[in-house]
């Protein structure tokens, strides 16, 4: 199982090429699932798109919005379930984002897309909008120290929602107790795969960010710097199950 932005891909772009191939050749030997804050929509663009579209897509298991949504493949993608806010929690959400944003003194004077998406099972703010270049989002807040910021103003107005740190910019709303860990234990239910059996891989596992409750659900999981490693790891997988004729190389050193 992995997370999507930062895990399997840079932010909002599209897999690699290597990611795309090792993704394919993982589906021959177990079953994929992919959970991020993402809507439906980014995992067309930036999963989907750069996958081969064949039989082993029934292997792999889509879900968006921290586990909100469930989809499956049978000959086209399939929703299985959504959790959809209602609209009177929409804008409740929605109002609370603006407050926390202009209170903490971190609205961005340049934007790039919409800065507060409606995922309809779940909000999400993007502090420079949904089309902010990459390196323009990884200057913003590295540290998290900005977004943590945001959060301290949200819990008393949103307390009874869940509030989750995603990708490099993102804070996700959702109902409570509907995160990734709730998406697992569907994943569970859905497929008849124990936690115990599942192995996930994500940018994110800290206490506040939207990979942890992966972890928290009991999921043996890998914390992971980005694609480059990512890579790394299904290229030991495949070489533990696959027929041995995988080479495994190293990630590049940073500086």
């Amino acid at each position: 199982m992995f997370d999507l932005d930062g895990t399997l891909a840079d932010s909002k772009s599209p897999l690699s090429d290597e990611m795309a191939s090792l993704l394919h050749d993982l589906l021959d030997v177990m079953q994929v699932a992919v959970i991020s804050g993402g809507a439906w929509e980014q995992f067309e663009t930036q999963l989907l798109a750069n996958l081969p579209t064949d039989d082993r897509l029934e292997r792999l298991v889509l879900l968006p919005t921290c586990g909100t949504q469930f989809y499956r493949y049978h000959g086209s993608w399939q929703r299985v379930y959504a959790e959809n806010l209602t609209d009177d929690e929409r804008s409740r959400i929605i109002a609370a984002l603006d407050r926390a944003l202009d209170e903490s003194g971190y609205r961005a004077t340049r934007v790039w897309g919409e800065v507060i998406e409606d995922r309809g099972s779940q909000i999400t703010l993007s502090a420079l909008g949904q089309q902010a270049p990459l390196a323009e989002k990884r200057r913003w807040d590295p540290d998290f120290a900005k977004r943590r910021a945001i959060t301290t103003l949200l819990t008393p107005l949103l307390g009874d929602f869940a509030i989750n740190l995603g990708g490099t910019t993102s804070i996700d709303i959702t109902r409570p107790g509907i995160d990734k860990a709730y998406g697992i234990e569907k994943l569970r239910d859905n497929l008849g795969i124990s936690i115990k059996e599942m192995l996930f891989a994500g940018d994110a596992i800290f206490v506040g960010g939207n990979d942890f409750p992966a972890q928290r659900a009991g999921v043996d999981s890998i914390l992971v710097t980005g694609p480059n490693e990512t890579a790394r790891i299904i290229q030991t997988v495949l070489a533990l199950l696959g027929d041995g004729s995988t080479q495994i190389t190293a990630p590049p050193r940073s500086s």
